[in-house]
């Protein structure tokens, strides 16, 4: 029996799961060569076309959620954007399969190479798109995993996810991906743990660890492979208790939050797609504290009338609830082809509200959609990445400015409140130069991130990044007084509101009000009633 193996990652969806280790990098079947070009074009013809048949087959047994998802892939597919470059390699002398492989990792390579979480999750969905059309041309499927199977591979696919019967258990350990992914989402959303970032060391678990039993601790970010009897019965310990408090705190979800003092804590949802708000309860919430707007840029930039039903769609929901959208946060390290610029620190360039107006005539153009939504709900704007006052009086200007143009063309319009994110450290040191704006909302995520010096998902310096540590907290005491000195709303959208073991010291700092991700509700609501303040 070999010794036992210990990797540490981050936890991308809560949970525990024991059992086999199946690896999801096993080799695929080799793709015979044709004997001519043109039988090259229509062997790829032919896989696209059983690769976009199966999709939406499968699209039609998902729930909404998942469909969405499988829908962008479809679109994606049926792009001649996207095949008329592995028709073009073909046509050269390519084979098929090596043709279809280079143009799509051509396609993939700027979206993996982003230190954002959002845009490498974009990634995985074009790399599952990659490999279904290659396993269409091979002949060949994936290898059925056993039940109750923890996959370990490099990444796993959106349609990989849906294929497998969690229904007995099982979890997900992966060497890369990312806690923002599709498929992280999708685990989230039911419950299937599930932790990324192991990091490349971890290639040389040998064949005798693969075969062995794993236990998967995704609630701390750990894996153990080959365990001996102690950590099993220690892990089944603290599956066991995990169980147990989230079963109570499913009694919290529709109930208003509020400590054990009787404070109330609002707590709203952040949502990354319109969509999001089909499997979510309006009761369940106090509305949604961050809607992020960089999911409408793919491959081209969004028109007025997009950008407008999709605001209008959160806001139906949502009711009498507030909505704030944050303006779109573009840029540096979340290239746009036709609006962003390439640079050697994504952080610290031409991103968020600086990118915005640097390029005015697009920025303008979702200023409208926002101005035409207001009419239809509770809706709040801010602004990311603000630095100075400037920033903030421009970006006012330009809804002023637009809001007269609508005016004059008798469209209707309304003038939603402005605030802005706080999550450079010159506003939260300097609150007072930005009293102004209608509200704050902290982004922990880069508040963190800047204050530290050390990436959120980089497993290296996650030691580093965490929102507990003394100085990233007096940060947001500072803003949350300032707030109510100067009767300012402040709330906190960041990962750390949805953090069990976060709340206490962000309501110890002084916060009322956190966004969350949806399936983190229930679990923050529990633990705020934990607080004694």
């Amino acid at each position: 029996m070999p010794e036992p193996l210990r990797l540490q990652g981050i936890s991308a969806s809560a949970g525990y799961a024991e059992g086999p280790l199946f690896d999801l990098d096993q080799a695929a079947m080799r793709y015979v060569r044709k004997a001519s070009a043109a039988d090259e074009k229509a062997a790829l013809e032919a896989a696209i076309s059983i690769a976009a048949g199966w999709l939406a087959t499968l699209i039609e047994t998902s729930d909404s959620e998942a469909s969405d998802i499988l829908e962008f892939q479809l679109a994606m597919l049926e792009d001649d954007a996207l095949t008329a470059p592995a028709f073009s390699h073909i046509a050269e002398g390519m084979a098929a399969d090596v043709a279809w492989r280079q143009a799509l990792d051509a396609e993939i390579a700027g979206y993996e190479t982003s230190e954002q979480d959002y845009f490498r999750a974009r990634a995985a969905d074009m790399r599952d798109i990659r490999d279904q059309v290659l396993r269409a041309l091979t002949g060949g499927g994936d290898i059925a995993a056993p039940a109750g199977a923890i996959l370990y591979g490099e990444d796993i696919a959106p349609t990989r996810f849906l294929e497998t019967d969690w229904s007995a258990g099982g979890g997900i350990a992966l060497k890369a991906g990312s806690a923002a992914s599709h498929v992280a989402m999708l685990a989230r959303s039911r419950g299937v743990p599930m932790i990324v970032a192991l990091g490349p060391a971890e290639l040389g678990a040998s064949p005798a660890h693969l075969a062995e039993i794993a236990l998967l601790d995704a609630e701390h970010g750990g894996i153990v492979l080959a365990p001996s009897k102690a950590e099993i019965a220690i892990f089944r310990r603290s599956s066991l208790s995990f169980a147990a408090h989230r079963g109570k705190a499913a009694a919290y979800l529709t109930r208003p939050a509020a400590t054990k003092t009787g404070i109330a804590v609002r707590v709203q949802v952040n949502i990354a797609d319109p969509s999001d708000v089909d499997s979510i309860d309006a009761a369940t919430c106090d509305g949604v504290g961050l809607m992020r707007t960089e999911f409408l840029v793919g491959k081209t930039l969004p028109d007025e009338e997009t950008q407008y039903r999709a605001y209008r769609k959160v806001l139906a929901w949502a009711g009498d609830r507030p909505v704030t959208i944050r303006t779109v946060d573009a840029g540096g390290d979340k290239p746009v082809p036709g609006l962003t610029v390439e640079e050697c620190n994504p952080f610290l360039g031409l991103r968020g509200i600086r990118l915005s107006l640097a390029r005015p005539e697009v920025f303008r153009i979702q200023i409208r959609a926002l101005l035409r939504a207001a009419m239809h709900g509770n809706l709040k704007v801010m602004f990311p990445m603000i630095a100075v006052p400037e920033e903030y009086e421009r970006a006012t200007a330009l809804f002023a400015e637009e809001q007269a143009d609508l005016l004059a063309r008798g469209i209707a319009q309304k003038m939603p409140p402005l605030g802005i994110m706080v999550e450079v450290p010159s506003v939260a040191i300097a609150p007072e130069a930005f009293a102004r704006a209608a509200f704050f909302s902290i982004g922990s995520n880069d508040l963190t991130q800047y204050v530290m010096a050390a990436a959120r998902d980089n497993i290296s310096v996650a030691h580093l990044n965490s929102v507990r540590h003394p100085a990233v907290l007096r940060l947001i005491a500072s803003v949350a007084a300032f707030g109510r000195e100067h009767n300012i709303p402040v709330s906190l959208c960041g990962d750390a509101g949805g953090d069990p073991a976060s709340i206490p010291a962000l309501l110890e700092a002084g916060l009322r009000d956190l966004s969350v991700a949806p399936a983190q509700l229930a679990m923050a609501k529990a633990a705020i009633a934990d607080v004694w303040i």
